[in-house]
Formats: C-alpha cells, sequence, structure tokens
C-alpha cells in the first residue's frame, strides 16, 4: 500500500502540499507591487531633481527681472538660494527636506511648497473628481449599449464620436469651448474659480463656482468618457460571445436582463482597473485644462512655476503627481488581482 497521501486525505482547513496558502500568495504579491511603487518613486524622486536643472532659464535672475539689481546683489540671492553650492550638497538637501516632509521653498511666491500645494489641492480635486464621476458613468453606460447594439447606427455614431474626442488635443478642444460658450455666446465664465470680486455665499456661492466648472469639466469629459466607452465596448463584445450567455436566455431571461446581469458584470473587469489608472493621469492632466481657463488648482500652479522657473515648486509638484499616478497604479494591480479569479488562483 503507498503511503504517499492524496488531497482527499488531508485534515479539513489545511492548505494541499502542492498549493501555497493564499493569503501568503496575496501577501507577496502585494509586497512585490509594492517594491515596484517604491522602486519608480525613488525614481521621481531623482527625475524631480535633475530634470528641472537642465531647464532653459536663470532662477536668480527671472526673480530679479523687472528691478535694478546690481551684479553683487544679484550673486547674493545666488548664495543665500543655494545655487553657488555644488550639484550634490544641492540634491542632499533637497533629500534631506523630502525625509522630513518639505518640499522647499518657493522662490515665486516666498512661501513653503507644501503650503501652496494644499492650497491648490481642493480645486483640483474638486474639478478632476467633478470629471472622473461624470466621465465613468458615461462612458460605461454608452459602452454596453453600444456594444449590445453592435452594428446599428447607435453603436456607429458613438463609436465615431469617442474615437474623434480621444484624438482631440485637450487644450485645442478646450480652447474651443472657451472661445464659442465663453467669449463669443457669453454663456460661461471664461476663467477662474469663482467671479472676480464676489461676495455670495451660499447657494448663490455654490451656482457660481459650478457655471465656472461647466466648460473645463466638459473639456476633460470628453477626453476620458472616450477611453471608457471603447474599452467597455470591447470588453462587452468578447462576452458576448460566451456560452453561459446563451445558457441564461435558454433560462428564459429577457435581453436586459442578460445584459445587466451577466454579461456587463463580467466585461467590467478590464474597465475598472483602467478607471484606477487614468484617474491619476487625470490629476496629472489638469495642468493643461486648468491653464486654458485659469482654474486656480495645481495644474495651474504648475504651469506657473514651469514659467519662472521656480525649481521647489517644479519638484514638489512632480513629486506629488507622479506620486499620486504611482499609488492609483499599485490600487490598480490589486484590484484586478482581487477582481479576476485567473490571477487569485495564480
Amino acid at each position: 500500500m503507498s503511503n504517499a497521501l492524496s488531497a482527499g486525505d488531508l485534515v479539513p482547513g489545511e492548505p494541499a502540499l502542492d498549493e501555497p496558502p493564499r493569503a501568503s500568495s496575496w501577501l507577496r504579491y502585494a509586497a512585490l507591487k509594492a517594491g515596484g511603487a517604491v522602486v519608480s518613486l525613488i525614481m521621481v524622486v531623482l527625475l524631480g531633481f535633475f530634470a528641472f536643472r537642465i531647464l532653459p532659464g536663470d532662477p536668480v535672475r527671472s526673480l530679479a527681472e523687472g528691478r535694478r539689481v546690481s551684479a553683487e546683489q544679484m550673486e547674493l540671492l545666488r548664495e543665500q538660494l543655494g545655487f553657488n553650492d555644488p550639484l550634490l550638497t544641492q540634491f542632499l538637501r533637497y533629500l534631506a527636506d523630502l525625509a522630513q516632509g518639505r518640499l522647499g521653498y518657493s522662490y515665486t511666491y516666498s512661501e513653503p511648497v507644501l503650503n501652496l500645494i494644499l492650497d491648490r489641492l481642493g480645486p483640483t480635486l474638486l474639478l478632476t473628481g467633478t470629471a472622473a464621476l461624470i466621465s465613468v458613468v458615461l462612458g460605461l453606460w454608452l459602452g454596453q449599449r453600444a456594444a449590445w447594439r453592435r452594428g446599428s447606427l447607435f453603436d456607429k455614431t458613438q463609436t465615431g464620436l469617442a474615437l474623434v474626442f480621444w484624438s482631440v488635443p485637450t487644450f485645442w478642444l478646450g480652447l474651443i469651448l472657451l472661445l464659442v460658450f465663453g467669449g463669443g455666446l457669453h454663456w460661461f465664465p471664461t476663467g477662474g474659480l469663482v467671479t472676480a470680486g464676489t461676495t455670495a455665499t451660499g447657494f448663490p456661492l455654490l451656482w457660481d463656482i459650478a457655471r465656472h466648472m461647466v466648460l473645463p469639466v466638459v473639456t476633460m469629459v470628453a477626453v476620458v468618457y472616450a477611453q471608457y466607452l471603447m474599452v467597455m465596448r470591447a470588453s462587452l463584445l468578447e462576452e458576448m460571445t460566451s456560452d453561459y450567455l446563451q445558457t441564461a436566455r435558454a433560462k428564459g431571461l429577457r435581453e436586459d436582463l442578460v445584459r445587466r446581469r451577466h454579461a456587463v458584470p463580467n466585461a467590467l473587469l478590464p474597465t475598472v482597473t483602467l478607471i484606477f489608472l487614468t484617474l491619476g493621469g487625470l490629476v496629472g492632466g489638469a495642468v493643461t485644462v486648468e491653464t486654458v481657463f485659469s482654474w486656480p488648482g495645481l495644474g495651474l500652479l504648475t504651469f506657473q512655476a514651469l514659467s519662472a522657473p521656480d525649481f521647489p515648486l517644479l519638484q514638489g509638484t512632480f513629486v506629488v503627481f507622479s506620486s499620486i499616478v504611482i499609488v492609483m497604479n499599485f490600487l490598480a494591480d490589486l484590484l484586478y488581482r482581487f477582481l479576476d479569479p485567473r490571477l487569485r488562483a495564480a
């Protein structure tokens, strides 16, 4: 008689000898992805310091622009800002500040970079959060409708519009909307978060903010929703050839129930992960939209820092934007493994 144990001889509740425990497998996967995120963050820190040092322009000369400053005063200012120190010394100072949660001191605004970022973070999250929510709902709804009616006029129209918006440069679309609906028809404000000099409070203030949000939100939605629509459509088309849908129909379920209860949930997997992947990029991509519409967020702050150039402010916004993208990618990896049973079993 063989002494080998079969899977059925194992004590109930104990993992099979040839299968690692699910918890340890999940932890190893999460640790691997976290390690990759940490490496990416280290590269961001390195790139955030050295890349901006090769930008054209002299930040000290930019600070003195329009003022009568002698060469001795320029040299003193350069010394105070640390530009005369060796590059390695500047880099070590930069790392020490990051380790203590400091992002430096802005040359242009004469304020800590962290304070400037925190002040502008709210408007950016308001803008990108609203655009992301509308894009997800609109893209998923239109995508599954277009796939279910493949080849129809609705499908062709929605797919065509999505491809057009997906390929249109964001700044160009923003300028067109600004010129037509802001400057030409005067339907919406042309820039800012609120009307200059307003003293409104309560609902009138919220209404004023909402009107200022329309054009920048529409600009971001038009580009982003198209991605969700195309991915959702492609995923659902793949699911429509599956045998389980035929089984559901054979049980007498209506087509609407087959689509909503069976096809769409399975087609959502790649789309959900895409949502997390694009959320980080949506925040980073706010630079163009906020600049076009003078929206007082992190995007406009970054553009102003580039114009100076303001090295500490550029480094701070770059690290923040990149960190958001890295975190969202990490969450997308974890979510994908959680949702996909094939990865959970791997």
